[in-house]
């Protein structure tokens, strides 16, 4: 299941751009692809992964480093018209946008402006949805809506200093409007979920400004000292939200009165990282080759996903390019993509096979090789053979980048597609997958099933929970809601039979990669 989210961004600071090369930042956390100077996009790069290192200074967090696919993949276009256009639907006030995937995460965003460290909306949204990317892999607990939102506002309004040091917990000037004319939202509406539904939400209100608010005051204010850790720790003991609330927090009217005079405040404390309290590891730049850079508009759109009628165009510009580059690796497995969005297999995998030919570290060509054969096994005459055959590229994968979750989701289909009980190990692979990539929220949704129908419950009802309560809703939020509903209501329950109307169209959007 695919989350997009939207994003405000304005530009790194460009020169001529048809005269400025494709670049690749590559940390430890991100990539970059920008059309920029070297040292522009080093800065952007040094900022995001300072930024990384802040929050997880901040949270005690100790998280590994991903593996090279599992990180977020930046792709810096010209105008935030290109990016409504890439994003597709009516998005004439879209200006960037943000895709979790398991092996695959990325955001597309305009020119981003980093040159002076100080925050534009541009950054702020950027750095907000890192915040929840961050979060949902630092930890398995879901939080309430306000706790994620406030947390992700909190970090998003950080400052970079020329030295290296990273402002944590600055004021969210960004929602000073939204505090002072948008429907006002109570503190017992932010902590117990109850009272802000029973309202009719039919225009923009105070949420998230008032979440920064709530989330800023229990981290600062001395007397409160404390308190927000011990309310985290009571939802982690399982009490419900207002009862956590109640006993961390006390009445609700009290802290409705001190949040007020909070906000009338003419200073609010914020975190001042030094540098060496936000170590970061070293950013390589790369040009890319002529044909890596002429591939890229299509790249971009291919990553992004593509309709039927879309993939067609963009096959035929891919072909293109590719018939002036045939032996460079990356082209031809970007080639490799379009060919499988187009629905021609054995295209795909004679690009592939190409690819890796001149390249054998090419993990997009054992990608789109391993899908390929994936899509066309069942039509095989022997299935089985197919299916080996179809694990093949993923074992491939496997053996040069170990922790990339792909081939261990691949391995679990492998067996499921075949109508076979998947083996144990199969299993512990796609719960390996999801502890790599925790914030595919369709992944999570797969193992939550796959638990399910293995006879562990309160596993599934685990894994599920943060799909329930992701601070975005949709239809998988919905649907992981009515899964644990009906599990706290029949432990025996093994998902036969799904939950209600929509399984259909819910189990295809979470089909992971």
């Amino acid at each position: 299941m695919a989350i997009a989210a939207a994003w405000l961004c304005s530009g790194l600071a460009s020169e001529t751009r048809a005269e400025t090369p494709w670049l690749e930042a590559s940390s430890e956390h991100f990539v970059i692809y920008a059309q920029d100077s070297e040292r522009d996009i080093t800065q952007f790069s040094q900022q995001l992964e300072r930024y990384h290192a802040g929050m997880a200074f901040a949270l005690d967090s100790k998280m590994p480093v991903p593996s090279p696919s599992n990180r977020v993949t930046v792709y810096v276009v010209r105008t935030a018209k290109e990016v409504r256009q890439l994003y597709g639907g009516d998005s004439k006030y879209l200006n960037g946008f943000y895709v979790p995937n398991a092996g695959g995460s990325l955001a597309i965003v305009p020119t981003v402006d980093s040159g002076n460290g100080a925050i534009t909306m541009s950054m702020v949204v950027l750095l907000h949805e890192y915040a929840h990317h961050f979060l949902i892999s630092s930890s398995s607990m879901s939080m309430p809506r306000w706790f994620s939102e406030g947390a992700a506002e909190f970090f998003a309004s950080s400052k970079f200093e020329q030295d290296g040091s990273v402002w944590l917990g600055r004021p969210a000037n960004h929602r000073a409007g939204e505090l002072y004319y948008a429907a006002d939202v109570k503190v017992a509406d932010l902590l117990d979920p109850t009272e802000y539904d029973k309202r009719k939400h039919t225009s923009y209100d105070a949420f998230y400004g008032r979440s920064w608010l709530l989330y800023h005051y229990l981290t600062f204010d001395t007397v409160r000292k404390g308190q927000l850790t011990r309310y985290v720790n009571l939802l982690r003991e399982g009490k419900g939200q207002r009862a956590a609330a109640v006993e961390a927090f006390g009445d609700f009217d009290v802290l409705q009165k001190e949040l007020d005079r909070y906000l009338a405040k003419r200073q609010m404390t914020a975190l001042k990282l030094a540098a060496d309290k936000v170590p970061i590891g070293a950013v390589a730049i790369r040009p890319l080759s002529a044909g890596q850079a002429a591939m890229m508009p299509v790249r971009i759109r291919s990553k992004r996903g593509v309709t039927p009628e879309d993939a067609k165009t963009l096959l035929a510009q891919a072909r293109s390019v590719a018939a002036r580059f045939p032996a460079d690796a990356a082209v031809l497995a970007a080639l490799a993509e379009c060919e499988y969005d187009a629905g021609n297999d054995k295209e795909a995998i004679a690009a592939a096979d190409a690819a890796i030919t001149i390249d054998p570290s090419q993990v997009n060509a054992y990608v789109q090789k391993g899908l390929a054969l994936f899509r066309a096994a069942p039509e095989a005459d022997d299935t089985k053979a197919a299916y080996k055959a179809a694990r093949a590229p993923f074992i491939a994968l496997n053996r040069i980048e170990n922790d990339h979750p792909l081939p261990l989701v691949y391995f679990y289909r492998s067996f499921v597609e075949q109508g076979e009980e998947p083996t144990p190990l199969a299993l512990n692979g796609l719960i390996r997958a999801t502890q790599l990539a925790p914030f595919d929220l369709g992944l999570r949704m797969n193992l939550g099933q796959a638990l399910l129908h293995a006879g562990r419950p309160e596993d599934a009802r685990t894994i599920l929970t943060p799909v329930a309560y992701d601070p975005h809703g949709g239809g998988g939020a919905d649907y992981a809601r009515r899964m644990i509903e009906r599990i706290d209501k029949d432990p025996s329950w093994k998902g036969e039979g799904g939950v209600g109307e929509d399984d259909e169209e819910v189990a295809e959007t979470s089909a992971g990669s």
